[in-house]
């Protein structure tokens, strides 16, 4: 993963933000739209590619687009720093590969150990019954 390349790739759309503000949310375009087109990218391989189209397949758009927004800050700078963080960050976490599982085996001692708590609480509980008065 080139960082320096895909951040080149990097589409933003600046536009007015939602939501309270007064007049100032109503002429300042603070809220900023990132877009990446995974396909079209050089900065990945192709092998990043199918990973990460895979892992984030519910939050591209049908041309197979990630689209971000931010509006949390009233800069419109900051969101853009804000926004390109967030997206970098979901690239990590797509790329990322999960160690394999490799299965145990219990212990001797464990086993040990489970049986005879076992055996304690079964003679605990036939203690608790009423004598069996000879029949």
């Amino acid at each position: 993963m080139d960082k320096k390349q895909i951040h080149r790739e990097l589409q933003f759309k600046a536009m007015r933000s939602s939501g309270a503000g007064g007049q100032h949310v109503n002429k300042v375009s603070s809220k900023v739209e990132l877009t990446f087109n995974i396909q079209e990218s050089a900065g990945l391989s192709d092998r990043e590619k199918q990973r990460i189209l895979l892992k984030l397949q519910s939050r591209l758009t049908n041309d197979g687009a990630l689209v971000l927004h931010c509006d949390e800050a009233r800069s419109q700078h900051r969101n853009k720093d804000l926004v390109v963080k967030r997206f970098f960050e979901i690239l990590k976490n797509a790329l990322l590969v999960p160690k394999k599982r490799r299965p145990t085996r219990p212990t001797k001692s464990s086993k040990e150990k489970r049986l005879k708590s076992k055996k304690i609480t079964a003679e605990k509980k036939a203690s608790r019954k009423k004598p069996d008065l000879g029949r």
